[in-house]
């Protein structure tokens, strides 16, 4: 997501000065509105969820593009075959108003390496913001479960892997099912930098959305440009419960974080400290995008995040999940980000495809437009991070 930190705040601001949501505003918006249903997601096979997915969003998706077939199948469930029989499977999951896009370039990467890879869409995402209203973690938990019980019945060894707030669930899951291998976790967001997020749980319903009437609009059909409170409400569960699980329990299993100092969601020091001290395994990894912090941890593996040569200044939230190759969100992506909370100028500077360089959203300097940064520099040598770790665990027995 963007920054939510600051449209907490103005919900809150809404809410303490008793000014609600205009409800013609809403009526008027497509995009805000709810189908006040929800997919399936009990089938008996992978192949039916990702089929009946697949319809569901073609029936109910609000299309962005002239290409609606493109929107479907960037949104839909996928799956990554090895050439082999697979005796290796790994589950991912999206982040807070994303996709299983989110994977796009990871996936064939495992699956060339042996992986069955298999990703979910959570409920309430790809079709409208509108279906975030009514969404509940408990359909998110339930539809991972039953995909990792499913899962489990056709490979010897599970891993499970999350971006942002799916990084929350799958951890949580690892921590209940002793037969999961492993984690990969990029941005994981197990707590937010918004003191407040608490709150959103109970100013949901007096402002269930903290902007209606958005700046700056995106044509970017694999993301949500707006999120109701409920989904900041479902992400603040999210993290309550695995920080929660955390305190009571390790995590002894081979896991890779990957995170970005200047990352503007996540407070990144509890990221760090969560991993040094929860997560055990001798050969689990952090990658961490930044300057070193301070620690003596050996396991910490540290590149820098200001490349001159690409024009970076620093790494976002999203940023290294991609290569830069992607073609949505690669260097010549088909989606520049330019709604990065710089200034007016800036932003219309990006917007004409003037040059840019890239960072995290809020980083603004005097001289340079700065959109936020999609893809990974570092994205091979990540993977050959990535590949290690997971190679590391041992098979855990079926019960």
């Amino acid at each position: 997501m963007t920054d939510w930190r600051k449209w907490l705040a103005n919900g809150l601001l809404l809410a303490w000065i008793g000014l609600a949501v205009g409800c013609t505003a809403v009526a008027d918006k497509p995009e805000l509105q709810s189908a006040k249903t929800f997919p399936v997601i009990t089938q008996v096979t992978f192949d039916d969820y990702r089929l009946q997915t697949r319809q569901w969003l073609t029936e109910h998706r609000l299309f962005l593009s002239e290409d609606p077939a493109a929107e479907v199948e960037a949104n839909s469930p996928q799956e990554w075959r090895p050439t082999s029989k697979p005796k290796k499977g790994i589950l991912l999951v999206h982040g807070l108003g994303d996709s299983p896009y989110s994977f796009s370039d990871i996936g064939p990467v495992l699956a060339q390496n042996g992986f069955l890879v298999r990703t979910l869409l959570l409920p309430g995402h790809g079709t409208r913001p509108g279906d975030m209203l009514n969404v509940q973690i408990d359909q998110w938990r339930a539809l991972l479960k039953k995909q990792t019980h499913i899962l489990e019945g056709e490979v010897d060894q599970v891993y499970l892997g999350g971006f942002s707030t799916g990084a929350n669930l799958v951890t949580e899951l690892a921590l209940q099912d002793e037969h999961i291998a492993g984690l990969i976790l990029f941005s994981p967001a197990f707590e937010s930098n918004a003191p407040i997020d608490w709150m959103a749980p109970w100013i949901q319903n007096m402002v269930p959305w903290l902007r209606t009437d958005m700046k700056y609009t995106h044509d970017i059909y694999v993301r949500y440009g707006n999120m109701p409170t409920n989904g900041f409400s479902q992400y603040y569960y999210s993290s309550e419960s695995v920080l929660k699980a955390l305190s009571k329990k390790s995590f002894d299993k081979p896991t890779l974080m990957v995170v970005s100092e200047a990352d503007s969601v996540v407070d990144v020091p509890q990221v760090l400290a969560l991993f040094t001290t929860r997560f055990t395994h001798p050969d689990s990894r952090l990658i961490w995008y930044g300057a070193p912090p301070e620690t003596d941890d050996a396991r910490i593996l540290v590149r820098t995040a200001y490349l001159p040569e690409w024009r970076i200044s620093n790494f976002s939230h999203m940023g290294m999940v991609f290569s830069p190759d992607n073609p949505l969100y690669g260097i010549n992506g088909q989606f520049r980000m330019c709604w990065n909370g710089q200034s007016d100028a800036h932003y219309q500077l990006c917007e004409k495809g003037e040059a840019v360089w890239y960072s995290a959203w809020g980083y603004e300097t005097d001289d340079k437009a700065h959109a936020r940064l999609t893809f990974n520099p570092y994205f091979a040598w990540q993977n050959d991070v990535m590949l290690k770790v997971l190679a590391s665990g041992s098979v855990v027995p079926k019960p």
